[in-house]
């Protein structure tokens, strides 16, 4: 059943990338709407069982759980904003790669947190980052409409990785319900916003464009997260993490088969770098101490995805 639900969610997840692109390739959606609905989607999916067991905890939510929230949901807002723009500049398989160094960032601020990191994740901070310099220099050859594509991700990588410390202390004292539904309500109000500012509609689309855009939301949000978030009770999170670190091959594929997209050799080159670089740094994280000789953090990073 572990095996079942692993892959389930791998497919899940790696199928956004492909997903978004296809959509937004043969249909009039725009990237915020996708962003829009895919959150707005979610919170009502997260929304439903707190509202019919206990609505009183959304009066229960203080001003510090509210701070953090709002913290955690402009940064997923911009993150959607960059990734899913990416997707239209560059390939889905380095768009996906690059968005996966969110633990990477992670490690990165903690650094500059003053957290001490084992040798091995420095290691794999180096890998990874040196499959960034592999993709963003094959792609500077390209286009640079595909270099802006690259950064665009990689930005998404850092904003998911804000996203993830923001909400790890909101959900200190939140239950992951009451967490999700506040988060992803108030990033799709703010994405409304910046399609309202940009002049990106967020209706209006044909039948194919709204079945792409339910399509992300069920196999990618509700169907790839919610699968790894089972696992973690059942497996460890070292494990769950390392699983869903197959997000990055598995985006290729789908692309590969499905978009017949293909890229350059030293291209894959480089995100074979990212994922053998992450792996480590979860590894790492894992096994090691952080900060001034504390413990090491035990967030599962399998949680954090946001893809």
């Amino acid at each position: 059943m572990n095996f079942f639900l692993a892959a389930l969610g791998v497919l899940g997840v790696a199928s956004s990338g492909p997903l978004i692109a296809a959509t937004l390739g043969a249909t009039t959606v725009s990237a915020l709407a996708i962003a829009f609905w895919r959150n707005a989607i979610g919170a009502a999916v997260m929304a439903s069982p707190t509202l019919i067991r206990e609505p009183s905890q959304f009066g229960r939510i203080t001003g510090k759980e509210f701070r953090w929230s709002l913290i955690a949901a402009v940064a997923l807002a911009l993150h959607f904003a960059c990734f899913i723009t990416s997707l239209q500049l560059t390939s889905v398989a380095a768009a996906t790669a690059l968005v996966c160094l969110q633990s990477a960032w992670i490690a990165v601020i903690q650094l500059l947190r003053g957290v001490k990191h084992r040798w091995q994740v420095l290691v794999g901070l180096g890998i990874a980052f040196g499959g960034v310099v592999a993709i963003t220099g094959f792609d500077m050859g390209a286009s640079p409409e595909a270099l802006l594509g690259d950064l665009l991700a990689m930005a998404g990588g850092l904003l998911a990785g804000i996203y993830t410390l923001a909400g790890g202390k909101a959900r200190q004292s939140m239950t992951t319900g009451t967490y999700t539904a506040l988060c992803y309500g108030m990033c799709a109000a703010l994405v409304a916003v910046l399609a309202l500012f940009t002049g990106q509609p967020l209706v209006g689309f044909d039948a194919g464009g709204w079945l792409g855009i339910i399509a992300i939301t069920v196999c990618a949000q509700l169907v790839g997260h919610t699968a790894f978030n089972h696992l973690l009770a059942t497996m460890s999170p070292l494990r769950v993490s390392m699983i869903i670190l197959l997000e990055i091959p598995g985006a290729a594929l789908l692309a590969a088969f499905f978009l017949n997209e293909t890229l350059p050799a030293g291209t894959y080159g480089g995100l074979a770098l990212i994922l053998v670089g992450l792996a480590v740094v979860v590894m790492g994280q894992r096994n090691g101490k952080a900060g001034r000789g504390g413990p090491a953090a035990e967030r599962p990073l399998a949680e954090l995805g946001t893809d």
